[in-house]
C-alpha cells in the first residue's frame, strides 16, 4: 500500500512521550487516512503518578501528549486547545504541578467508565486527527535488571518503575513488565493488524517502547499485519537507561527483549553511522530482526530530536518502497 493511494494510509504508532508526539505529527504529514497512537501505559512519576496513585487510574501524560499531537482544527482555536491540554497548574497546593489534560482525561473515564471511552470522547471534542490507544487497559510496572549501581559492575540490580529506569545511573541489562501476562487492548491489536504503517519508536527504549513488545499478543499482531513496519531508531543514547548506546545497540536490545520481533525498516540518520564499519554492523543488526537499513537526514538541526517533517518524508518513502 502506498502513501499516494486517494484514501491515504492507516498508521499506527507504538512508543510515548516526545519520540511518539514528533512520530504523530510525521504521520500526520503523510497525509494518513487513519492515525492510531498507541501508547506505554507504565509512567509512575509526577501528574501521571499522583493521579495513577490516587485514583488507581491508567497513568494519563503519554495518552494526553499523544492526543495533543493529532488534535486538529483551524488556528488559533488548535494551539488554544493543545497549550490548555499541556498547561500545568502553579503554586504549592494540591494542584500544583497537575497537567490540565491529565485531570481532564482522569475525569472523563471516571465518568465514562474506561480511559479508552475517554480517550474517544475526547478526541470527538477536539477534532482529533486520529485515535489514542493505550496498549493496556490497566497500569503497569516496569522493572529492569541494572549494572553498574555499586562497587562490582558485574553485581546485577533490580530497580522499579519507569522513572526509576529511565534515569538509572547504571546500565540497563533487560526489562520486564508488572504483571507479566497483562490483557492487550484489543483496540490496539486491531490497529496494527489493519494499518498499512507501523511504526516503533522513536523514544525512552527502555520505558516507552520495548514494554509495547512485552505485552502479550502485539508481536503476533506485528507478524500477522501486512503493514510496513519501521522501526524508528533514537538519534542517541539517552542519559541514564541507553548512555552511551549505539544504534547497532538499540537494534539489538530489541532482538534480546523480544526474540521474534520483525520489521521491514531499520530507519537511522546519517549522523548516527560514524564510520563504514558501523553501517555495516547496522545493517547486520538490522537483518537479525527481517529488516533493511534506511538511511535519511531525519534529525531536528543539531539536537536529539526528529524532525517531524524529515520523519514524514522518510516514512512515506518507505511506503513506496515497499
Amino acid at each position: 500500500m502506498t502513501n499516494d493511494t486517494p484514501r491515504g494510509p492507516r498508521i499506527a504508532s507504538l512508543g510515548g512521550g516526545h519520540g511518539l508526539y514528533r512520530t504523530l505529527e510525521a504521520a500526520r504529514r503523510v497525509g494518513a487516512a487513519a492515525i492510531t497512537a498507541i501508547v506505554t501505559v507504565a509512567d509512575d512519576g509526577g501528574s501521571s503518578g499522583r493521579i495513577r496513585r490516587e485514583l488507581g487510574s491508567v497513568p494519563p501524560g503519554d495518552l494526553r501528549m499523544a492526543l495533543v499531537a493529532l488534535t486538529d482544527g483551524e488556528e488559533p482555536r488548535r494551539a488554544l486547545w493543545a497549550r490548555l491540554l499541556q498547561r500545568r497548574f502553579g503554586g504549592h497546593g494540591a494542584l500544583a504541578g497537575h497537567a490540565v489534560g491529565n485531570l481532564i482525561l482522569a475525569g472523563l473515564a471516571e465518568e465514562l467508565g474506561s480511559m479508552q471511552a475517554a480517550l474517544d470522547e475526547a478526541a470527538r471534542a477536539l477534532d482529533a486527527r486520529g485515535r489514542v490507544v493505550p496498549v493496556v487497559d490497566a497500569p503497569l510496572d516496569i522493572e529492569a535488571d541494572v549494572c553498574g549501581l555499586g562497587g562490582d559492575p558485574r553485581i546485577m540490580r533490580l530497580v522499579r518503575g519507569q522513572v526509576a529506569v529511565a534515569s538509572t545511573p547504571g546500565q540497563v541489562r533487560r526489562v520486564r513488565i508488572v504483571p507479566d501476562d497483562p490483557t492487550p487492548n484489543p483496540e490496539a491489536l486491531r490497529a496494527i493488524r489493519d494499518a498499512d504503517l507501523v511504526t516503533i519508536g522513536p523514544g525512552s527504549w527502555f520505558s516507552s517502547v520495548i514494554p509495547h513488545l512485552l505485552v502479550p499478543g502485539v508481536v503476533d499482531a506485528l507478524a500477522e499485519t501486512s503493514a510496513v513496519k519501521v522501526v524508528v531508531v533514537n538519534l542517541a543514547g539517552e542519559p541514564g537507561e541507553t548512555q552511551d548506546f549505539s544504534t547497532e545497540r538499540h537494534i539489538h536490545m530489541l532482538r534480546q527483549q523480544a526474540p521474534d520481533i520483525r520489521a521491514d525498516y531499520v530507519l537511522v540518520d546519517p549522523s548516527a553511522i560514524p564510520s563504514e564499519a558501523e553501517r555495516d554492523n547496522i545493517r547486520r543488526a538490522a537483518a537479525g530482526i527481517g529488516a533493511r537499513l534506511a538511511v535519511a537526514p531525519v534529525r531536528r538541526g543539531t539536537s536529539a530530536a526528529h524532525d517531524p517533517e524529515a520523519l514524514a518524508r522518510a516514512l512515506a518513502e518507505a511506503l513506496r518502497g515497499s
